[in-house]
C-alpha cells in the first residue's frame, strides 16, 4: 500500500464529516481529493476543513462564477528524491 492512502483516507474521511463528498484519485506519484464546497459552509466547518488539508502535501481552493467552489489537496506517495528535493536549477 502506498505511503499516502492512509493519510488520504483520513482527508476524505474528515471533509466527509463536515458534510463534503469528496473524490479521490490515486495517480502514479500522488493521491488527488476534490471537493464542492458550498456558499452555505460554515465558519466551524470551514476551520475543520483547513485542519484537515493541512495534513496535505499541497492543497488549495479553485473558485469561479462557472463552477462554484472546488478544494482540493494532493499527497505525494513517494519522497522525493534527495538530489531533486529543491527543484531544477536550485541545487548546490
Amino acid at each position: 500500500m502506498p505511503a499516502s492512502e492512509p493519510s488520504a483516507e483520513d482527508l476524505a474521511t474528515r471533509l466527509s464529516a463536515v458534510g463534503l463528498t469528496p473524490r479521490v484519485e490515486r495517480h502514479a506519484h500522488l493521491t488527488s481529493i476534490e471537493a464542492e464546497v458550498p456558499e452555505s459552509l460554515s465558519a466551524e466547518s470551514w476551520r475543520e476543513v483547513l485542519e484537515a488539508l493541512a495534513e496535505a502535501d499541497r492543497f488549495g481552493l479553485v473558485a469561479n462564477s462557472l463552477n462554484g467552489r472546488t478544494l482540493w489537496a494532493a499527497l505525494r506517495t513517494a519522497a522525493p528524491a534527495t538530489g531533486n528535493v529543491r527543484g531544477p536549477g536550485h541545487q548546490r
